[in-house]
C-alpha cells in the first residue's frame, strides 16, 4: 500500500467541466448529498476546493458558506486547504467534494478538520473509486493523462479507517456511477454493482465519546476495593 502522504504536486481541477463528463458526475453528487444537506444546521459550512464551492448546497439549512481554496473563482477566503485559518471548533459542517484525490497529504487536511469542526459536526467527503473502470483506466498508458485518472485514488475503507482514527462516526458510504461515460452512470449497474460505482460519498460526524470502549483504560478508571483487615475470633473468659 502506498503512503497517502507524497511529494509529488497534483493540479487540481478549477471547475467540474475541466473532467471528462464532470458536470454529470457534479450532478449525480449534489443528489447524493441533498437528503444529508437537508439534516444539517447551525452558523457555518465549509466548502473546501473548487470543486466544492460548485456544489449546490441550497438545501443546507446553514445560511453562511465560505468556499476556500488557493486559486480559483468560487474561493471566497484564499488560503492552504492544509492550514486553515479558522479557529478550533468554529464550523458546523464541512464539505470536501472530490478534494483528497488531488491532496499531498490527506491526513493532515483531515486533522484540521477535525481541529475545526464543533463536536458533533458534519463532514461530506467525495472521490474516485479505484475499484472501478476508472481505476482501471489507471493502467493504460494514454488514458493517465485524463484529469479524471490523474489523480490519487483511495479505497472506501481506508478513508474511513482515517476517519475512525479521527473518531469520526460514518453515517452512510456508497458508491454509484458504474459507467461514468453516460449521463446517469448506468442505472441498472448501479443497482446490481453499486461496488464498481466510480465514485464514492462519505457522510460522518465528530464524536467527542470514544466509539470504542478500551478495555485497558476501563480497567485503570475502574475503584478498587480495599481488602478487609484479617481479625481474629476472640474467645470470651469466663
Amino acid at each position: 500500500m502506498k503512503p497517502a502522504r507524497t511529494p509529488r504536486k497534483y493540479i487540481a481541477p478549477a471547475h467540474w467541466a475541466e473532467l471528462p463528463k464532470g458536470e454529470n458526475c457534479r450532478e449525480a453528487l449534489e443528489n447524493a448529498i441533498k437528503p444529508w444537506f437537508a439534516k444539517m444546521y447551525g452558523f457555518h459550512l465549509l466548502k473546501i476546493g473548487n470543486l466544492s464551492a460548485e456544489i449546490n448546497a441550497e438545501s443546507c439549512a446553514i445560511s453562511h458558506q465560505v468556499n476556500v481554496s488557493l486559486a480559483g473563482e468560487p474561493a471566497q477566503v484564499r488560503a492552504d486547504p492544509l492550514h486553515l485559518p479558522f479557529a478550533e471548533k468554529s464550523i458546523d459542517a464541512c464539505l470536501l467534494a472530490h478534494t483528497l484525490p488531488w491532496c499531498p497529504d490527506p491526513h493532515r487536511l483531515l486533522q484540521e478538520v477535525d481541529r475545526v469542526l464543533i463536536d458533533d459536526g458534519w463532514l461530506v467527503m467525495s472521490a474516485f473509486n479505484p475499484i472501478s473502470l476508472l481505476g482501471l483506466g489507471k493502467t493504460v498508458p494514454f488514458l493517465r493523462r485524463s484529469p479524471a485518472i490523474n489523480n490519487r485514488m483511495f479505497t472506501l475503507m481506508r478513508q474511513m479507517d482515517w476517519l475512525s482514527l479521527l473518531n469520526f462516526e460514518v453515517l452512510h458510504y456508497s458508491r454509484f456511477r458504474v459507467l461514468p461515460w453516460t449521463r446517469e452512470g448506468g442505472k441498472l449497474l448501479n443497482t446490481h454493482l453499486p461496488a464498481l460505482g466510480c465514485m464514492q460519498l462519505i457522510v460522518a460526524r465528530k464524536r467527542t465519546i470514544p466509539l470504542t470502549i478500551n478495555p485497558m483504560k476501563l480497567r485503570r478508571t475502574k475503584p478498587r476495593v480495599r481488602q478487609a483487615v484479617s481479625a481474629t475470633r476472640q474467645t470470651r473468659q469466663p
